[in-house]
């Protein structure tokens, strides 16, 4: 491989593919998102969600990727 080919990152590629199979959580996130708009003070958050649906990602990508590692 040259220096200035460009490597397609496989990781972000899986992690497109898994989406779809993480809409529950991502569905769970958006609500969170929108009950919380109007909150002015700050206190109130979303980030269970946020790394709920992340974490449905992960537990996707992960298997899949490490098949691809060198």
């Amino acid at each position: 491989m040259r220096a200035d080919e460009d490597v397609a990152d496989q990781k972000k590629y899986l992690e497109d593919a898994c989406k779809p199979k993480c809409v529950k959580p991502l569905i769970e996130y958006e609500a969170c998102k929108k009950r919380i708009e109007g909150d002015e003070s700050g206190h109130k958050h979303c980030t269970g969600q946020y790394f709920d649906y992340l974490s449905c990602i992960d537990k996707c990508v992960a298997p899949k990727l490490f098949t691809k590692l060198k």
